[in-house]
């Protein structure tokens, strides 16, 4: 798969504090390695340390403290409990001890879904639980989660996955007299038959220039509603590409046809 679901437990407030109080003091120890930035946060959010991509305080790092060895009893629960559930419902993971979140307000669980395949740019989506944070607003004590996406990151790893299709329409709708009825015909088709590629003619026209715009716009069918069609409840197929023969279909029955022809 294109990404990774990566989870770490920050514990509640009084986990944080024994972690951090340990955390300051061994690298309290290595700061003349510590880039600048790692310096700053020592005093104000030194956990932020541990996101850090600068290569020598990554490299102090290997060797902090860890996360998951300062975890009170009810936290330890809580996490495996989580990834009991992920287990369960066949959700991959793997443990990340050195992620964090920027915002103090997140507790217990925190999460990123990662990629490789866009280069620096590898989180896809990112967040965590908060119970405190409803509290501090002036609401009553709330659990909660919330999460931030890269919309754009996930546009572009899901343009690696999806097929490429034809830029030609499966079925071409034309009408002369019912330009209403076949729109909802249309999005009949769309709702019952989510791969079929439908273009619905605009413009209107006589039915022969219709079929010329039909058969220009490389579409196989084209399906007609015509004077005589509505008023019998029918549409007329006409293939317009390979072999095959004109016919008036039902309209209960022109899904299933369709669904046929396109297997």
């Amino acid at each position: 798969d294109l990404v990774t679901l990566e989870l770490n437990s920050l514990g509640d407030s009084d986990d944080r504090a024994r972690y951090r109080e340990a955390l300051v003091a061994y690298l309290s120890g290595h700061i003349d390695a510590l880039d600048e930035d790692s310096r700053r946060r020592l005093e104000r959010n030194p956990l932020r340390i541990l996101d850090s991509k600068d290569p020598a305080t990554r490299e102090v790092l290997k060797n902090a403290p860890r996360f998951d060895d300062f975890l009170g009893e009810e936290s330890r629960v809580h996490f495996a409990g989580l990834r009991a559930v992920l287990d369960a419902a066949g959700v991959p993971y793997r443990l990340n001890p050195a992620l964090v979140r920027g915002l103090d307000y997140y507790g217990k669980t925190v999460f990123e879904w990662v990629t490789d395949a866009l280069g620096a740019q590898g989180t896809v989506c990112a967040g965590g639980r908060y119970d405190g944070l409803v509290s501090q607003l002036g609401g009553k004590p709330t659990p909660a989660v919330g999460f931030a996406m890269g919309m754009e990151r996930l546009i572009l790893l899901l343009a690696q996955r999806l097929p490429e299709l034809p830029a030609a329409a499966d079925l071409y709708l034309l009408t002369t007299v019912a330009e209403t009825e076949a729109l909802v015909l249309a999005e009949e088709l769309r709702d019952l038959l989510p791969g079929l590629r439908i273009q619905t003619h605009c413009g209107g026209g006589s039915l022969k220039s219709q079929m010329k715009k039909a058969d220009k716009s490389g579409a196989r069918w084209a399906l007609i509603v015509g004077e005589e069609e509505l008023a019998a409840g029918q549409v007329t197929l006409k293939p317009l590409r390979g072999d095959g023969e004109q016919q008036r279909i039902t309209r209960p029955m022109l899904a299933d046809t369709l669904a046929s022809l396109t297997v």
